[in-house]
């Protein structure tokens, strides 16, 4: 039987050697992370092919690219989600299925809209036990607690339409202090043409990427990165987004912001 000091030295060497290797564990660690692409790519697919998902919304499936968007949005159950002017529900019925009991999707309606899109956000609320329709004004929306993501698809152009009566940098701030540190706030827009910032957002729904994030980085987040899902080259971004010659097919940025922490 070896002495106490033999067993202490021997324990000072096995911590040395395991810190003088930065790959101990590695095959470990690879094989943990591929394991949980693994679980969260099944997720993602049964949230796809969830049988409560309409069957209007399934036929939009080529052109808005569910399984991408669910992957760069990072979302994983537990997750605290709100999805800023849901509509019908296209994204909030995704995300409730992979943030899963544990998680919380809030359907954000604002004020303003409220009349005509309540009833909706309801259908939502009425399908899915872990959705919550949350009212409130853009410039102070706030939720019952900190958020892991918010999630703004194609609306974000509109609340600089001055019928909306929002103040989009404080609308931002709103957004930021709403997320926990190292939360993402992703948007999803129609493309303007360079240069046009936010000159067209009522005659052609559509924003200059470049506009947009000087906008929210404005506001304290950090650029997380983009994808290339919507990208049409087909468009040349000069037609309202509702011309039947581009509708639900424009060419759209979708851009990832964390904030700090």
């Amino acid at each position: 039987m070896l002495k106490p000091s033999m067993l202490v030295l021997a324990a000072v060497l096995g911590l040395a050697a395991c810190g003088s290797d930065p790959y101990a564990g590695r095959e470990d660690r690879m094989a943990a992370r591929t394991y949980q692409t693994m679980r969260l790519a099944d997720l993602h697919h049964s949230a796809i092919t969830d049988a409560l998902r309409p069957a209007d919304e399934i036929a939009r499936d080529e052109f808005r690219h569910p399984d991408r968007m669910l992957a760069f949005a990072m979302l994983e159950p537990g997750d605290k989600v709100a999805d800023i002017r849901p509509g019908a529900g296209y994204f909030t019925r995704l995300f409730a299925r992979v943030v899963g009991a544990e998680g919380k999707v809030y359907a954000f309606v604002p004020n303003r809209t409220a009349e005509r899109e309540n009833p909706r956000a309801d259908v939502l609320v009425a399908a899915y036990p872990n959705v919550v329709r949350v009212n409130g004004d853009l410039n102070t929306m706030s939720f019952p607690e900190p958020l892991d993501v918010v999630w703004m698809s194609q609306e974000y152009h509109d609340f600089h339409i001055p019928a909306f009566n929002t103040d989009v940098a404080v609308m931002n701030r709103a957004i930021f202090n709403a997320l926990k540190p190292g939360g993402h706030f992703i948007v999803i827009d129609h493309s303007g043409r360079a240069g046009t910032g936010h000159t067209e957002v009522q005659t052609l729904h559509r924003i200059e990427g470049a506009s947009l994030r000087a906008e929210v980085e404005a506001a304290g987040f950090v650029f997380d990165g983009e994808s290339s899902a919507l990208v049409n080259t087909a468009d040349d971004r000069t037609i309202n987004v509702f011309d039947e010659a581009i509708r639900g097919r424009t060419d759209q940025f979708v851009y990832r912001f964390r904030k700090p922490g």
